[in-house]
């Protein structure tokens, strides 16, 4: 029995030799990786660093042309919106034409609606004089290939010999139709406080 105790020691001694041998070949290699670690943790904090200013000035131009070609949109579609109101009050009919999409409807202060035929022919009426059409405080909300204008509009002029006066609430929504921007829909509106 005392022969199967020393064997047994013997057979622990030296697993616990071949385990220390091994802790000894782990921590040699880990200790030398830890140590090319703290050398390159400054290349690293540089590397990452430059990694995010890169990131976020690749976000901020993107952001950029973003926000140019809005700009572009909402300056196109204003100097549309005043092309119609000039050739509304010229009683410019090739024109309104051009900007009134196939399918247009319009809503007037009264609650009529008119589709794009019957909006033109209401405009061609040659005992409607329009003495002044003006805009004002004008917003545009982009939405794709759609834009939405609101604002305020003030018309004064003869209509069968009568002088009249309108202030009025405009929404105006433009679609870019096959690479061109027209009119698709349009609402004016009479302010309660009036």
């Amino acid at each position: 029995m005392r022969q199967g105790l020393a064997n047994e020691r013997a057979a622990i001694t030296a697993s616990l030799r071949h385990a220390d041998l091994q802790y000894v070949r782990l921590t040699i290699p880990l200790q030398t990786v830890m140590e090319r670690e703290k050398m390159h943790t400054p290349l690293m904090k540089i590397g990452i660093s430059l990694l995010v200013v890169v990131s976020l000035s690749v976000c901020a131009f993107d952001f950029a042309v973003a926000q140019n070609k809005r700009d572009t949109v909402s300056s196109k579609v204003l100097a549309l919106e005043t092309k119609w109101n000039e050739a509304y009050k010229r009683g410019d009919i090739a024109t309104m034409e051009s900007l009134l999409a196939d399918d247009f409807v319009i809503t007037v202060e009264d609650g009529s609606t008119f589709s794009k035929s019957g909006y033109i022919a209401h405009n061609g009426d040659s005992t409607v004089h329009v003495e002044i059409s003006e805009m004002s405080d004008l917003r545009v909300r982009i939405h794709g290939n759609t834009v939405v204008v609101t604002g305020a509009y003030h018309e004064k002029g003869i209509s069968k010999g009568k002088r009249y006066e309108s202030h009025d609430r405009l929404t105006d929504v433009w679609m870019n139709i096959g690479g061109t921007w027209q009119v698709i829909a349009s609402h004016y509106s009479i302010p309660a406080s009036q």
